[in-house]
């Protein structure tokens, strides 16, 4: 059987639902001579009659092959308003996105992101993924925030760089910036060696400090509460103090440091794969809130 086109299945039921030709050509805005010559490529395609047509301005009869291919027809036209409702919805960027990230982009730049993008497309469907640290890969993901280079054809935009800062108790340093030479055989408190703590002391030793770790604990907040314990200082991203109490902690200082380590962040999207509107857009207000939050920094 050859190719059945969907315009012919609309045309036959206008037909059906008109009772003539004339009507549904008047419906569809065709000519009726157009409207039977797809009347009759259909019947050869399908290799018979599809109404019995009695002349004049009599209502057409469906035949019992075309009551088979009108609902067969129906079902297929039904599938093609999806589709095409579909492909509408995915260019006006109503579509789903996969987004791959860690904590402090999901709880700083994310927000911004998902609000605008529900505020402009509202039926937008939003996935986020937490990738952890020691092996990211975008893989099937539309977008992947993450701090530091990946491996793999990606291509990407720089965020930002986030500063580390020095916390330290009341006291224990004079106000102001402090050099980074001057925690050299500090006590410290800090992460276990994880890639991300073994970067930062590599940096700190590199520029002439190497401070005395007396104890290692996971999370930021444990960190800067044995800090306040007097323990020793630290060494935290901005992003550890942001929304914190420790800019105004009397037991606490925080301090900028000189040099400053300084950690950047990166999103990421695969090589030559076609971006939807959503995916495109969601990068624009990445970087627009990427650039409000460094301004804070």
């Amino acid at each position: 059987m050859a190719d059945i086109e969907l315009r012919h299945l609309r045309t036959m039921s206008a037909i059906a639902e008109e009772g003539t030709f004339g009507r549904a050509a008047d419906r569809l805005g065709y000519t009726q001579s157009s409207v039977s010559q797809q009347i009759a490529a259909l019947e050869k395609a399908v290799g018979g009659a599809v109404f019995d047509r009695p002349g004049g301005p009599k209502r057409v009869r469906i035949t019992p092959l075309g009551e088979v291919v009108l609902a067969h027809g129906r079902e297929l036209l039904t599938k093609a308003d999806v589709l095409t409702d579909a492909v509408d919805r995915f260019r006006a960027g109503n579509g789903r996105i996969d987004i791959g990230t860690f904590q402090s982009a999901t709880n700083l730049i994310l927000p911004a992101v998902v609000r605008r993008l529900l505020d402009e497309q509202p039926g937008c469907d939003i996935r986020l993924l937490d990738v952890g640290p020691a092996d990211p890969r975008i893989g099937n993901l539309d977008l992947l925030f993450h701090y530091g280079r990946i491996e793999g054809d990606v291509e990407h935009a720089e965020l930002l760089d986030e500063p580390y800062l020095l916390v330290a108790g009341a006291r224990a340093f004079p106000e102001g910036p402090v050099q980074v030479q001057q925690l050299d055989g500090a006590p410290m408190v800090a992460w276990p060696p994880n890639e991300h703590q073994i970067w930062l002391e590599r940096t700190l030793a590199a520029a002439g400090a190497r401070p005395r770790i007396v104890f290692r604990t996971g999370g930021h907040e444990a960190i800067v509460s044995m800090v306040r314990a007097g323990i020793g200082s630290a060494v935290l991203p901005w992003t550890a103090l942001h929304g914190t109490d420790a800019w105004t902690d009397d037991r606490l200082s925080v301090h900028q440091l000189r040099p400053s380590p300084a950690s950047p962040w990166h999103l990421y999207w695969p090589t030559g794969r076609t971006q939807s509107p959503l995916v495109t857009r969601a990068i624009d207000i990445a970087v627009e809130a990427a650039g409000e939050l460094s301004g804070q920094m």
